[in-house]
Formats: structure tokens, C-alpha cells, sequence
């Protein structure tokens, strides 16, 4: 069962779920996004294994224990609205299920790319 203090922080949508980002833990790699419940994200924090709930098939799953590309966890943090958990991971091969190390790499999006202003001195 997930510590009472950790799911008091959760704010959780209209299914029980909060996101959950999972990123490299050395290089700051963006994996995937997954979901989890109170019962996920305990068996997360205390297996050093990332468990998620599948919206589609409506179970858990072990990242990894069918494809053999298996996320170890390294840290887990809460974000400060406490609807996002960001679970720092080694990840054993591909990330996403189309085989894609990150489920971000397929299908990158035009966009204007901004440029920050320079910063303005300070008059002294």
C-alpha cells in the first residue's frame, strides 16, 4: 500500500491517475510517459522497478518484463503541483513499443525556434 503521506500529495485525474515522465537518469533523455495509480507508483517506489497502468488493457506492467527493455529506477520525485510523478531511470534498450529509444523521436513537430533576449545590464 502507497505511504498515506505520498498519496496525500497526489492529485489524481477523474481515473485515479497521475502521469508519470520517465527520463534517463544520466543523461536527462526524455523516455515516455506512462500512467500510474497508487497501487503503480508503490510497487514503483518500493521494487526499483517502474510499474504502469495500462489505460487500454487495464492492468499493470512491469516496463520491460515482455520486451526485455526494462527501466531501473534511480530516483523518484513529485512535481509541485503533485498531478506528475518524474521517475529517473537506466533504461535497457528501446523506451517506446515501436522499438524508438524515446517515444518522443518519431515524430518531431514544425516550430518556430525562439531565441531568449540578451539580458539587459543593470544600470551601476
Amino acid at each position: 500500500m502507497l505511504d498515506a503521506a505520498i498519496a496525500a500529495r497526489l492529485k489524481r485525474d477523474g481515473s485515479g491517475l497521475v502521469a508519470a515522465i520517465a527520463q534517463q537518469y544520466d543523461t536527462g533523455e526524455v523516455l515516455m510517459l506512462g500512467w500510474m495509480d497508487d497501487e503503480a507508483l508503490h510497487r514503483t517506489l518500493t521494487t526499483g522497478r517502474c510499474t504502469y497502468w495500462s489505460r487500454s488493457r487495464q492492468e499493470y506492467w512491469v516496463k520491460g518484463d515482455t520486451s526485455g527493455h526494462q527501466q531501473w529506477v534511480k530516483a523518484v520525485s513529485l512535481d509541485c503541483d503533485g498531478d506528475t510523478v518524474l521517475v529517473q531511470v537506466d533504461q535497457v534498450g528501446a523506451a517506446c513499443h515501436t522499438g524508438d529509444r524515446t517515444c518522443f523521436d518519431a515524430d518531431r513537430l514544425p516550430a518556430e525556434i525562439g531565441t531568449r533576449p540578451e539580458p539587459v545590464p543593470a544600470d551601476g
